[in-house]
């Protein structure tokens, strides 16, 4: 029952990360368009802060994109979906800070998942073909350490959480 709620899970990890394909992003900071989706690929173009991208495939962590006429791959972190953002540089950190620190963000949100009715989680649906399309999106331990070193991330060791109280 777990494993199909897991695969249930990454199953709508996958729509939603298919449901970016198509969109409009900004850039939040100058950012280098790649030939391929590493940090040390070929240069194609440098974009501008608040350049206008479209989103046109995902792979890991990097966004293929349209811009200036030409197709490559940007590091995730470096684009902001919908209208561009007023402030500079700023990748939604600060407020991801803020809410740690202080509880809130400044503004009000709400969350929720569309579509997923608490039946639905009790009685999932599992989809295969969506299944072995997330598994494509695995990478392997070198392009994940080659992924921690460009963004000097170190390793740290994550106890599990415990197990619900029934």
């Amino acid at each position: 029952m777990k494993f199909l709620q897991l695969a249930g899970a990454l199953a709508f990890a996958l729509m939603c990360a298919q449901a970016q394909a198509g969109e409009t992003a900004y850039t939040v900071r100058a950012t280098a368009l790649k030939a391929k989706p590493y940090s040390d690929a070929e240069t194609l173009d440098i974009l501008a802060q608040q350049a206008r991208v479209e989103i046109v495939a995902r792979k890991g962590s990097w966004n293929q994109v349209k811009a200036n006429g030409k197709t490559g791959w940007v590091k995730m972190l470096s684009l902001r979906l919908g209208a561009a953002s007023q402030k500079s540089g700023d990748s939604g950190f600060k407020t991801l800070f803020n809410v740690a620190s202080t509880g809130g963000s400044g503004s009000a949100t709400t969350t929720g998942v569309r579509g997923l009715s608490e039946e639905k989680l009790h009685n999932p649906q599992p989809n295969p073909q969506a299944l072995q399309e997330l598994h494509g999106l695995a990478v392997d331990k070198a392009e994940a350490q080659q992924f921690a070193k460009a963004g000097n991330l170190a390793a740290a060791k994550m106890d599990y959480l415990p197990a619900p109280a029934k």
